[in-house]
């Protein structure tokens, strides 16, 4: 067993917080492990937490055709997960307690994935990866490095579905990520 399938397995049977008791599935993320691209969001709702999948419901069909604009799929050249892989109780945000029993395995995640670039899906996400007084608002597509990695915000895909005001700023944001890419990626996108 390679390291990434031990971590999974491992992941799987993880009963470090309370969210053990309470989830459907463990959702531990889903893409390509050898990605130059990583999205990160918050933690999985209730269609992530009944097929132990990132981001199914209509926020990840939304987020899934935000990344098929600038030839991302999930398929093929990104990884998608979550700084918790166990959906918090009524899709309230996870506690600081939850995010600490859990960022080893996205850490560990990172590590094996080695991407060059990390999008933060929502605010939550940023101020755990970007910096901890992030301002969803005024700081989404600005750039970030942190660790030798490039960071970035997008808004979260299911704060779009409930602002679609926002959506021509996430396109910009996109274009942004795509023009990136292009810049400091090895493979074609």
């Amino acid at each position: 067993m390679n390291e990434w399938d031990t971590l999974r397995e491992e992941c799987l049977a993880c009963r470090r917080c309370g969210l053990a008791d309470t989830r459907t599935n463990v959702v531990f993320g889903e893409g390509n492990p050898e990605a130059e691209v990583m999205c990160i969001g918050e933690g999985p709702g209730e269609q992530e937490d009944l097929t132990g999948r990132p981001f199914v419901g209509r926020g990840g069909m939304l987020l899934d055709d935000m990344l098929e604009i600038i030839d991302l799929s999930r398929k093929k050249n990104i990884y998608i997960g979550n700084m918790v892989k166990c959906r918090p109780p009524q899709n309230r945000d996870p506690l600081n307690i939850e995010q600490e029993a859990c960022a080893q395995w996205l850490e560990r995640q990172i590590q094996l994935i080695r991407p060059k670039i990390i999008i933060c899906l929502g605010r939550i996400a940023a101020m755990k990866f970007i910096k901890e007084d992030f301002k969803i608002t005024r700081e989404h597509g600005q750039w970030f490095e942190k660790d030798g990695i490039l960071r970035i915000a997008l808004f979260h895909p299911a704060a779009l579905l409930r602002d679609p005001r926002r959506r021509p700023e996430t396109f910009e944001d996109l274009k942004t990520i795509q023009a990136k890419i292009r810049e400091v990626c090895d493979h074609t996108y």
